[in-house]
């Protein structure tokens, strides 16, 4: 068994363990926990310096989870775009493959609570080989992107057999691996790894730092492996109520980003998540966000403010002074032309 295997085997899943090292109510961890699976690696706990910080907001079950937020449990209808189990088609050149449930830390704020970390809905074999048919028997789908859960957390022959099979249809002209793992088990991203991924270019991969203490020497190592394996890596950040929703740090952030070779990609307004709410930030605030970073640092660290419009209408993206405010909503439209009004609280 591999290092991150063993590290990945010894997280904290029970909630009275984590009561046992910060002073919290492990009543109110364990009500949510039994809803919204906990798991937290050993290295992305130990970037914990205290109870409520930014990264204890991230990983730590909070009962406001638990909530009647008025929010739905799929609000960009991935299960309504999903023509075989772990395939979601929203555009018409890309897919996104769902290759697991798993991740080595279990966001709080993940878009896909509603099945992340349940064993009810576990990939299995019959679904991954129903997945792979769906792209070959799809001509249209130039652009793979694997998803979850975390990819990486695959063991390097379950995520090579994948990419081997995607690699051999002629249509898939680039493969996007999402993984977090960068961020929260970087000792999963080894020199063996990257030599694999290295036969099975165009590869991108996208990560997801939140938050200017998650750039580690530890985390860093990791991206510079990944991009010496000639792999261009992005990010995608999520704009989080009392992690990242100040233009400070999200400017140390992005710039810290570019620093150990990793672009800027995406930063998202909160999907309308039910059990997220309480980590929704005013999409006023967010283009206040941006304001602060145009001009003030690198055009490099400025990334796409978006917002994943419901009911799988797509990624619209925001800049200061562009948006189309009334009353209450934000009026945006798609890249289909489609009029989408969202909610701003």
């Amino acid at each position: 068994m591999e290092t991150w295997q063993k590290n990945l085997k010894a997280a904290i899943i029970d909630p009275g363990e984590l009561a046992a090292l910060f002073p919290c109510d492990r009543e109110s961890l364990s009500m949510v926990a039994d809803r919204y699976p906990l798991r937290i690696s050993p290295y992305y706990l130990s970037l914990i310096q205290e109870a409520g910080d930014p990264i204890w907001r991230q990983c730590v079950p909070d009962i406001r989870e638990l909530r009647e937020d008025g929010l739905h449990p799929d609000p960009l209808a991935e299960e309504y775009l999903s023509p075989v189990p772990c395939i979601i088609h929203r555009y018409p050149d890309r897919v996104v493959f769902l290759a697991t449930t798993s991740c080595a830390v279990y966001c709080r704020f993940c878009m896909r609570k509603r099945k992340v970390g349940c064993s009810s809905t576990d990939v299995d074999r019959e679904a991954l080989e129903a997945a792979i048919r769906y792209v070959e028997e799809t001509p249209a789908v130039r652009d793979v992107i694997l998803s979850g859960g975390d990819p990486l957390l695959l063991s390097d022959d379950q995520l090579e057999y994948l990419l081997q099979r995607l690699r051999k249809i002629p249509h898939v002209e680039i493969i996007r691996i999402g993984t977090r793992v960068p961020v929260t088990l970087p000792e999963r991203i080894t020199s063996k790894l990257c030599r694999m991924l290295k036969f099975y270019h165009p590869l991108f991969i996208n990560t997801h730092f939140n938050h200017p203490r998650e750039v580690t020497p530890q985390s860093s190592l990791a991206c510079s492996r990944l991009a010496d394996a000639g792999i261009p890596l992005g990010n995608q950040t999520v704009l989080l109520k009392g992690v990242n929703d100040d233009p400070e740090t999200m400017k140390s952030l992005m710039q810290r980003l570019l620093a150990i070779r990793v672009r800027p990609y995406y930063i998202h307004q909160m999907d309308l998540v039910k059990g997220t709410g309480h980590f929704r930030v005013e999409v006023k605030r967010g283009l206040e966000i941006m304001r602060g970073l145009r001009g003030y640092t690198s055009g490099l660290a400025n990334p796409y403010y978006v917002i994943d419009a419901p009911g799988g209408k797509g990624k619209i993206p925001l800049l200061p002074d562009s948006a189309c405010f009334q009353g209450d909503l934000l009026v945006m439209r798609n890249y289909l032309g489609e009029t989408i009004e969202y909610p701003l609280s």
